[in-house]
């Protein structure tokens, strides 16, 4: 009798109804800690003819001003991806089946300059909608928002950007340089990426360089909901104010990693005391489900700086959540 091939990835089960293909199963056919290093073990790109959500890797870290590392934050969030199970209970779907996602792989971006990164990004990205409807991807530092950004608004107009971070990101420049991690979102303002006062940061907390921030930023377009504006007032008036100030734009979600504690995420750049809880910003992602969401990000995780992968599986379960989104109500 010959021996059963045990170095033979099974192929990942397609639904005959839908066609949609999906990651193996876990109680059947491959354990969760095996199988693909894609994310949750979805079938690449290259494996279906056409993917409703990409998920796209951007190892690049050049723009970061503290800790770096975030280069392999792709990486740390696909390994620990692989303890997703199908079932999203928060919001009772099935993203995998709902949905045709699928994972395109990992951005090839020069660490050496900012510039012809930012510009290879935007140009990976524009690219993967002609093979994919949406985007979410994997950070990387928060420079990459911006030729995300720029992709977004060629395919869906301006966007009301929803800004998950504990900082503005809307500095003019760092060490006078105009791109970088903190800078961002003053350059997609510039740029007429955004929405005019359709758009808000949550999670802002504990330090900035200077009080004039807080105008600076406004006399962008921004509102903002702190986390003390969250502890005081509440999960569902920060989500009301949120629903409120984007309307029926078309959304960008872009989530840095340090909004969160470090008690929950202490593998990023820039940890600031006092931040969200893990369940809180699933909370504040769960009560934007119905509006016009088009794209995202989560970026920020510096896999050297984690303990037992807190950060990461962070990262991943955010990840799902906003497949999740998508497939309970994100008007695909």
């Amino acid at each position: 009798m010959n021996e059963p091939d045990t170095d033979r990835t099974p192929p990942t089960p397609s639904d005959s109804v839908t066609g949609i293909v999906g990651p193996p199963d876990a109680l059947a056919q491959l354990p969760r800690f095996a199988g693909p290093s894609t994310f949750a073990r979805l079938p690449r790109l290259d494996e279906v003819a056409r993917a409703d959500v990409a998920i796209l890797g951007v190892p690049f870290d050049s723009g970061t001003t503290y800790r770096p590392g975030a280069r392999f934050g792709p990486e740390a969030v696909r390994a620990a991806s692989k303890l997703l199970r199908p079932y999203h209970i928060g919001l009772g779907v099935e993203p995998w089946t709902a949905l045709q996602v699928a994972d395109a792989g990992d951005v090839g971006a020069t660490p050496f300059d900012i510039a012809r990164a930012v510009e290879q990004i935007e140009r990976a990205a524009r690219a993967l909608y002609a093979d994919a409807r949406h985007i979410v991807a994997i950070g990387g530092d928060h420079t990459i928002a911006l030729p995300l950004l720029r992709a977004a608004r060629e395919q869906f107009g301006p966007v009301a950007l929803v800004h998950f971070d504990a900082h503005f990101d809307t500095w003019d420049t760092v060490f006078g340089n105009p791109l970088a991690h903190g800078t961002p979102f003053r350059r997609a303002f510039e740029e007429g990426l955004l929405a005019a006062d359709h758009c808000m940061h949550v999670g802002i907390r504990h330090s900035t360089p200077a009080a004039s921030d807080f105008d600076d930023d406004a006399a962008l377009g921004f509102a903002t909901v702190t986390t003390l504006d969250i502890a005081r007032q509440g999960i569902d008036r920060a989500a009301e104010r949120i629903r409120q100030r984007v309307g029926d734009c078309p959304v960008y979600i872009s989530i840095d990693v340090d909004v969160l504690d470090p008690a929950h995420a202490p593998g990023t750049g820039t940890p600031e005391p006092g931040g969200l809880t893990t369940r809180e910003l699933q909370l504040l992602l769960f009560s934007l489900v119905g509006l016009n969401v088009v794209g995202a990000d989560v970026v920020e995780v510096s896999p050297a700086y984690d303990h037992a992968q807190i950060t990461a599986l962070a990262a991943a379960g955010i990840m799902f959540d906003l497949l999740a989104m998508f497939a309970s109500g994100g008007r695909l």
